[in-house]
């Protein structure tokens, strides 16, 4: 019974925290999450991270408002798309699966700038 009710307890706590989809063997991360509103614009995501300088992952981050998408680190050399009302709407669109991983604006990936040490 004691068992029963912990463990209700914890997925209860734990439901509004989602993992990072990136498996935690990668350093640098190549995938993060955002927060989408309805519109489609960005909201700020919590992230937990290591304090470190070297090492880059995120544990467990939150969306406080709008839907929680998976989406690409950009590569080297590769820059974000601008914050456009056209991207943001085909963000919105692309987004519909939970996730932007793979999904093209104008020929270049749908993807954020990284984490800045």
């Amino acid at each position: 019974m004691i068992r029963t009710v912990l463990m209700g307890a914890a997925l209860s706590m734990a439901a509004g925290l989602a993992p990072a989809q990136a498996p935690l063997t990668q350093n640098p991360p190549t995938q993060t999450v955002i927060c989408l509103d309805v519109g489609g614009q960005s909201l700020p995501a919590v992230c937990r991270a290591p304090s470190g300088r070297l090492d880059r992952r995120e544990d467990i981050c939150v969306c406080h408002a709008g839907a929680r998408v998976d989406v690409p680190i950009c590569p080297e050399g590769v820059r974000p798309p601008a914050e456009t009302r056209a991207y943001e709407k085909a963000r919105k669109a692309a987004a519909r699966d939970g996730s932007l991983i793979g999904d093209l604006y104008e020929g270049r990936p749908m993807c954020v700038a990284g984490r800045l040490d």
